[in-house]
C-alpha cells in the first residue's frame, strides 16, 4: 500500500520558501506605502496652494473682500472650505451673502498625526514672514509639512 501526502521535510522546505518570499515583500510594501504618502503630500500642497492663489485672484478682481490688514490672502485655511463671502451685493448681510468656495475639503498632511484636524496638520507661513524663517501670522501665504522626516529623494518634507 502506497501512502500519499507530503513528508515533514517537504512541508518545512515549502514553509521556509514562503517565509523568505514574505520577508522580501515586506520592504517593498513599505516603500510603496511611503511613495503613496509622498504623492498625497505633493497633491495636497498643490491643491491648497492653488486655492490660495485663487483666493488672491478673487481679491484682486474685487469679487472677495481683502483679508486682515488688506492682505489678498485668507486669514486661515478653513476659509477655503467654509467659503468667502462675495462682495458687491448691496443690502445683503455678509453672513447671508453668496460665498466663493475654493476647496471641497481641506487635504491632510499624510505624515501628520491622524488625530489632528486637517487644518492643524500643516505649518502655515504668513505673507509678512521671510522665506528663510517661515512663521504663522495674520494671513496664510504658503504652507508646508510639519514633518521632520526625510523623503525618498533625500530632501525634507518640510522643504517641499
Amino acid at each position: 500500500m502506497q501512502r500519499r501526502g507530503f513528508t515533514l521535510i517537504e512541508m518545512l522546505v515549502v514553509l521556509a520558501i514562503v517565509g523568505i518570499l514574505a520577508a522580501a515583500a515586506l520592504p517593498l510594501q513599505e516603500l510603496a506605502l511611503r511613495r503613496s504618502q509622498e504623492r498625497a503630500l505633493r497633491e495636497g500642497l498643490r491643491t491648497i496652494r492653488g486655492a490660495l492663489d485663487a483666493h488672491r485672484a478673487a481679491v484682486e478682481s474685487g469679487k472677495v473682500a481683502p483679508g486682515p490688514d488688506g492682505s489678498p490672502w485668507p486669514a486661515d485655511l478653513t476659509l477655503l472650505v467654509q467659503g468667502v463671502p462675495l462682495v458687491g451685493e448691496p443690502g445683503i448681510a455678509p453672513e447671508n451673502a453668496r460665498r466663493l468656495y475654493l476647496l471641497r475639503r481641506l487635504p491632510r498632511d499624510p505624515f501628520a498625526d491622524p488625530a489632528l484636524p486637517a487644518a492643524q496638520t500643516w505649518a502655515v507661513r504668513a505673507s509678512t514672514s521671510p522665506p528663510d524663517a517661515p512663521a504663522p501670522g495674520q494671513d496664510v501665504f504658503d504652507l508646508r509639512s510639519r514633518s521632520d522626516r526625510q523623503a525618498l529623494d533625500g530632501s525634507h518634507y518640510r522643504d517641499w
